[in-house]
């Protein structure tokens, strides 16, 4: 494991950050070090929409459609149906995380918009390219004017800068090699953000906080749309006793209440890298935890055990660690 980074926040704040071991062989990380957060590109991309929502530049419930229809999906009438709450909740009918896993490599739908969810990268390019075409504005642009400008995030992009130079954190495969991470010359929606500890933690308070956001965006985002309590906890694999009460999307986070907490989730997962995002709004706490090695979900649990008091989570995360163990 090169270096692990860890952001902690308190009453709504950001209370601290640190960073432990290598950027490069030789090299100690601090909190200038970008890491590749994967999959935590998606809550970026969520909660820029839901502002953009509030602001009554878009609408959640507007089909996509009125904007753009998939190339794969144009003989397929569900995909009039798509909306942004389904997309932003992984409720579209996309069957896979990417077309490519598809047959024939076609983006396809399994299922009527909205009546089951399956989490997919597809989806939120679907969102994006809606929000794109909808505002005639790059995404990385709307991103800017939402969420880095207010939230003071400047080390945070979707695609490569000049500055990235001597600061990227070095990531370690399964195999053991050592290499920089993948990025998205174009941008992409769903992963491949870079960014500081020190930046997320901040956008993840933001959010927590709802700056930006109507009372009833902030109910929408936390609605579960699919309970899928069982799917992550099935007999045999979890205790009965340390299983979530409720486990589902919402709009763009995972809800996840545990009983004695509800919190928001996210996590990433990429080559060599391990990332998650964890806050409880209401107790107005939460952690941000980035990983540069393909053991860091044993990490990531690790430190949630030391320092959120919550079993049924921390079992959980334990759980999705031993179970990429067992598949190496």
């Amino acid at each position: 494991m090169p270096s692990v980074a860890v952001g902690w926040i308190e009453n709504g704040q950001v209370a601290w950050t640190a960073v432990y071991g290598e950027r490069a062989p030789g090299e100690r990380a601090d909190d200038t070090t970008l890491y590749n957060i994967a999959s935590l590109t998606k809550p970026i991309v969520a909660e820029t929409i839901l502002r953009l929502i509030a602001s009554g530049r878009l609408d959640l419930d507007t089909p996509l459609a009125t904007q753009f229809v998939d190339r794969d999906l144009t003989d397929d009438p569900r995909a009039q149906k798509i909306t942004l709450r389904h997309a932003l909740s992984h409720r579209t009918g996309v069957p896979q995380n990417w077309r490519r896993q598809m047959d024939d490599g076609k983006l396809q739908l399994a299922w009527e918009p909205g009546t089951k969810a399956h989490y997919s990268g597809e989806n939120y390019a679907m969102a994006a390219r809606f929000a794109m075409m909808a505002t005639q504005t790059r995404l990385d642009h709307l991103a800017q004017q939402e969420l880095f400008g207010p939230f003071g995030m400047t080390d945070t992009f979707f695609t490569p800068d000049d500055s990235w130079d001597g600061r990227v954190a070095m990531v370690r495969g399964e195999d053991g090699s050592l290499r920089l991470p993948d990025n998205s010359p174009q941008g992409s929606a769903a992963d491949d953000v870079h960014t500081t500890i020190g930046d997320y933690t901040r956008f993840v308070a933001a959010a927590m906080r709802g700056d930006g956001l109507t009372p009833e965006l902030i109910e929408a985002r936390g609605t579960i749309y699919d309970d899928q309590t069982e799917m992550v906890c099935p007999p045999g694999l979890i205790p009965p006793d340390k299983c979530a009460k409720a486990n589902g999307y919402g709009l763009g986070w995972n809800i996840f209440d545990s009983g004695s907490n509800r919190f928001f989730i996210h996590s990433g997962k990429d080559w060599g890298e391990r990332t998650i995002a964890v806050f409880e709004p209401e107790k107005r706490f939460g952690i941000v935890i980035f990983t540069s090695g393909a053991n860091g979900r044993q990490v990531i649990a690790d430190v949630l055990r030391l320092l959120v008091d919550d079993v049924p989570l921390y079992t959980l995360v334990q759980a999705e660690a031993d179970f990429e163990k067992r598949q190496r």
